[in-house]
Formats: structure tokens, C-alpha cells, sequence
């Protein structure tokens, strides 16, 4: 039986100029609207502003006359710049300014007419010096993400089961890495079951990587301690006798609410060590914080910290947050705020834990937008059954 005849499949339509035109926006922008990138230009630039406005001396800059000012915060900026570069890529940097500055210049004589034009070279010593600084920003990028990676393991990607409750967490690093700690584990087994759940949120004075090492020390000695299953006061004191030897003399500090949850009996006890008082939203929607009791972690060796238990009830829900959350600002450098935090969560009705912390995280988004933020944002939910 013979075959019919195939069709020659049609050729695609040559691409023209702007075909490619358009593909190669598409590369440039991954797709992105116009106002998504410049929400995003606009956020870059006020966080690089802020990171080299920290070298100016705004005091100066002050007493000078108005006319003056401008000039001024320029000339600190240039340098605050500089001073992050390599001698030899300020060099490189001051070479290329030059060589743009005299470009234009003519000499005219009756013998010489010359015109410099060092534009070229001025455009290749920046695109240079801008491959130079990008490759070293790959590498590191490169790093924090390994970094980034190790510290995921440290902390929990799957809620654990409870009886009577569940439990939620999610966090948004400053960085690639952060110093925001939040566990939930039992850190002992018992005939009868998993025994009580630990409840943890802490926070490393510092940023980046700095913290993030801090973190995963003060991570590693907390798990070990809880294994001997120590009363939680005592808990908290040999953590903040380890604290206080690697603190640098109290500059790195770390405030934290480590805190055990009994399923049987729903009973909550608690350590709060400096920290952002965490809330407890009872059923009836009345607001109750778990105020601080001691000082921060690495402070004081001699430091105590008494623990204070509450009973929970069924749809009860306990929040555990950084400071990064009540801080969190938006374009026009307005704090979301701790007032405004609780009436978030005052508003909250009858949802899971996740459906909890989506609703709690989405507030402070919505709020913050596109700015970059000068700190992480964690929580972690507790919901009562």
C-alpha cells in the first residue's frame, strides 16, 4: 500500500535585525518589564548609596555652606570608592579618568595641529577595571553560595511531626548567608515518644559571613548541650559561658528565645535572652509577649536566665521572629514596626501554621517591595491544636 506523499515542512522565516534585536533584550533583561528593572536599579542604588554614605562625615559636610555641600558629599564618595579598590586598580581607575578628562583638548600653533582623543583607551581601562572587579565578585559569589548550602544543613527544611501542633519556618538572608538561627527538634527520645520539642530563634550581632560562622557554632554547642537534656535555665548558661569565650569581649553577641514545648500537656517554657519578645495569640485573639529575662548570649559569663513557663491552648498560635522583621523598611525609609507586626497578627483567623507564616511573611513583602534590606528576616510558627 503505497504512502502518501509527505509534506515538505516549511523553513522558519528568516530572522531579521529585530528578531535578534528583541532575543538579545531578552538575554540582557531575563524577560523583566521595564518597571521591574527599574525598581530594582532604583534599590541598588540606595543601597549602594547607603554602603558608601557610611564613609562620608556628614558632620563636616554640615557646616559647610549649601553651595558647598554637594561637592563635598561627591569628593567623599570618590573616595570612599577608591578606598575599596586594590592600589593598583586605583591606579588603573585615576589613569582612565585622566586620559577621559584630556580628552577633546587641541593644540593649534602654525606648525602642530593636534587633538587628543583618548576616549578609546579611557572606555577600555573601565571595561578592564570593570571585568577585574566582576571576576572577583563571581568568586565570591561563588563561595557564599557554598557557604549558603552548608548552612541550609544546619537548620530544619522540614517541619518535624508534633502531637497537638504544628509548626512552621522561613527566613530571608540579608546575604548569601545569614546569622539568623531557627531550629525545632527533639533533642531527646523517651519511652513514651519524641519527647518535648525545642523551640529556637537567635540572632548574631553582625551580618554575613561573620555571623553566619558564629551561627553555626552557636548551632553546633546548643544541639550538643540539649542532647544531655539539661534543665532550660542551665541550658541557656552553659550556652552563654560558650558565647562569652568567642564574643570578642561582647561584640559579637547573640540575643536569642530557646524554649521547650511539651505536646501532652501543651505547656511552654522559655528562655529570652535579649531577644524581640515573641507573641503568643491566643484563640480569643488577645495578644500576650514572652518578654526578655536575661541578658544577651556572650554578654556576661556570670549571667543567669530564668525560665518561665505558660499553657497553651488549642488554636493558640506562638510566633518567633528576628529583629529583621520589626526593622524591615521600604523605599521611603519607614520601618514596617513592632506595632504594626502585631496588628498583622491580630487579624490572623483560624489558619495552619503555614498558612500562618505565608500570611506573616507576605505583610512584611508587600511593605518592603524591592528595597534591599540591611538585615535578615526570619520567623517561625507554632500552631496549637
Amino acid at each position: 500500500m503505497a504512502s502518501a506523499p509527505s509534506t515538505p515542512s516549511q523553513a522558519p522565516p528568516p530572522r531579521g535585525p529585530f528578531d535578534r534585536l528583541g532575543n538579545f533584550w531578552q538575554r540582557v533583561s531575563e524577560g523583566r518589564d521595564i518597571d521591574d528593572l527599574w525598581s530594582q536599579f532604583a534599590a541598588d542604588a540606595r543601597s549602594s548609596y547607603s554602603f558608601y554614605g557610611k564613609d562620608v562625615d556628614w558632620d563636616e559636610v554640615n557646616k559647610l555652606p549649601k553651595w558647598k555641600r554637594p561637592f563635598r558629599v561627591a569628593y567623599q564618595l570618590f573616595w570612599a570608592m577608591m578606598n575599596k579598590l586594590t592600589p593598583a586598580r586605583r591606579v588603573l581607575l585615576l589613569i582612565a579618568i585622566v586620559l577621559l578628562g584630556v580628552s577633546g583638548i587641541q593644540f593649534h600653533s602654525d606648525k602642530v595641529n593636534a587633538d587628543l582623543d583618548f576616549r578609546l583607551i579611557s572606555a577600555l581601562l573601565f571595561l578592564l577595571l570593570l571585568s577585574l572587579e566582576l571576576a572577583d565578585k563571581v568568586v565570591m559569589k561563588r563561595d557564599l553560595e557554598i557557604a549558603r548550602e552548608i548552612q541550609t544543613w544546619l537548620v530544619p527544611s522540614d517541619p518535624p511531626l508534633i502531637t497537638n501542633a504544628e509548626v512552621a519556618f522561613s527566613t530571608r538572608p540579608q546575604n548569601s548567608v545569614a546569622g539568623d538561627y531557627y531550629d525545632a527538634f527533639y533533642p531527646l527520645k523517651t519511652a513514651a515518644g519524641d519527647g518535648k520539642l525545642m523551640l529556637v530563634m537567635a540572632d548574631v550581632a553582625g551580618k554575613s559571613v561573620p555571623a553566619a560562622l558564629l551561627m553555626a557554632t552557636l548551632q553546633a554547642s546548643l544541639r550538643t548541650i540539649a542532647s544531655e537534656g539539661p534543665p532550660l535555665s542551665q541550658l541557656a548558661e552553659r550556652l552563654n559561658h560558650y558565647a562569652c569565650e568567642h564574643s570578642l569581649g561582647g561584640q559579637r553577641f547573640t540575643t536569642a528565645v530557646i524554649a521547650e514545648f511539651d505536646p501532652a500537656t501543651r505547656q511552654l517554657s522559655y528562655v529570652n535572652a535579649g531577644h524581640n519578645s515573641p507573641v503568643v495569640r491566643r484563640a480569643n485573639g488577645d495578644i500576650q509577649r514572652l518578654e526578655s529575662s536575661g541578658l544577651p548570649l556572650g554578654i556576661h559569663s556570670g549571667a543567669t536566665f530564668p525560665a518561665t513557663q505558660i499553657d497553651l491552648q488549642p488554636n493558640d498560635t506562638l510566633i518567633l521572629f528576628t529583629d529583621g522583621v520589626v526593622e524591615a523598611f521600604n523605599a521611603a525609609n519607614e520601618e514596617f514596626s513592632d506595632a504594626r507586626w502585631i496588628n498583622v497578627i491580630r487579624s490572623l483567623r483560624g489558619l495552619s501554621a503555614q498558612a500562618t507564616l505565608r500570611s506573616l511573611m507576605k505583610s512584611v513583602e508587600d511593605f518592603v517591595g524591592a528595597t534591599r534590606q540591611s538585615d535578615d528576616i526570619t520567623c517561625l510558627v507554632l500552631q496549637v491544636k
